[in-house]
């Protein structure tokens, strides 16, 4: 099976090259960010934070996403009232945090197209996930490795966790390892917490003064096993519940949780909202990264305005 994907993929990959499937190249540089893996590797935290190093730096970014989850069709924008069921997770996330202009569609072709329409200062294009959808031309691609897992046992879907060969490692812009450097040249990528935030009232605990009992960690991320490693790292002492990448939390899964505090995080917090009780705590994190990262993405756009 994994060697019929193989040549799905290969096939697919060279239709595109030689333009035998159709692609399209927008008006404004496209930063593709994205992985090689399936399930999380910490792609929307590294969106947030060059999003916002973009903006700094004078650029007008925008952003694109398949909104995975998302139960509408065509394109859509996200805004404050947003509802994670008809968005998804994630879109919602870089929104809060970036300000800027979000898209959502299955086909991100659609949605570059949408978003550069409404928005006339965009200079530039984010693609949250991506990497294999070759339907949208990209100027620069990042690939994140997750540093603890890397690529599995090294086979394709199904046998193992590669959505494509390795080889992609060679042809990436720039290759950013999430908690542990595993490839010679790569940006090294960590996560700061500084508050838990009660999701239902929103006070704040610096995390050094938390001093809650009977703590219970629920994690519905690509990686939960990384969440809970990291909330012992703080000294925390809990019982922990890991749920699928991108699970949608209901009332239900926390009625026998009614005498613990509750820690996730602040994906998951935005799927508990609703039914948010008094123990709902969430931990949000900051993508921290070598500052010559930035400067390589900012020299690579100089190097695009100039031709």
């Amino acid at each position: 099976l994994s060697a019929i994907y193989l040549l799905i993929s290969f096939t697919r990959k060279y239709l595109y090259r030689f333009n035998l499937l159709k692609s399209f190249k927008m008006q404004v540089p496209v930063i593709v960010i994205g992985n090689i893996t399936s399930g999380g590797t910490g792609k929307t935290p590294l969106v947030i934070h060059l999003a916002n190093e973009l903006k700094k730096n004078g650029y007008h970014p925008g952003i694109i996403s398949r909104g995975y989850g998302s139960k509408r069709n065509g394109v859509c924008e996200v805004n404050q009232k947003s509802d994670v069921q008809n968005i998804g997770d994630e879109p919602i996330l870089i929104h809060k945090h970036t300000h800027l202009p979000v898209f959502i569609a299955k086909d991100r072709v659609l949605a570059a197209k949408a978003l550069i329409k409404k928005y006339k200062k965009i200079d530039v294009i984010l693609s949250d996930d991506g990497m294999q959808h070759y339907r949208l031309k990209r100027d620069m691609e990042i690939l994140v490795i997750d540093g603890t897992r890397r690529f599995g046992n090294g086979h394709l879907l199904p046998a193992g966790p590669l959505r494509e060969s390795k080889r992609k490692v060679k042809a990436v812009d720039a290759i950013v390892c999430n908690e542990k450097k595993v490839i010679d040249g790569s940006y090294l990528m960590k996560y700061k917490s500084y508050y838990l935030i009660n999701l239902k009232t929103k006070k704040k605990i610096p995390l050094n003064k938390v001093r809650l009992n009977n703590l219970h960690a629920v994690a519905g991320i690509g990686n939960p096993d990384r969440f809970f490693n990291y909330l012992k790292a703080l000294g925390l002492v809990f019982d922990s519940s890991p749920y699928k990448d991108h699970y949608r939390f209901t009332k239900k899964d926390f009625k026998t949780m009614s005498d613990k505090n509750i820690i996730m995080t602040e994906k998951d917090a935005i799927k508990c909202e609703k039914f948010a009780r008094d123990n709902f705590w969430y931990l949000p994190v900051v993508a921290e990264i070598d500052s010559k990262f930035t400067d390589l993405i900012l020299n690579k756009m100089k190097n695009i305005a100039h031709g």
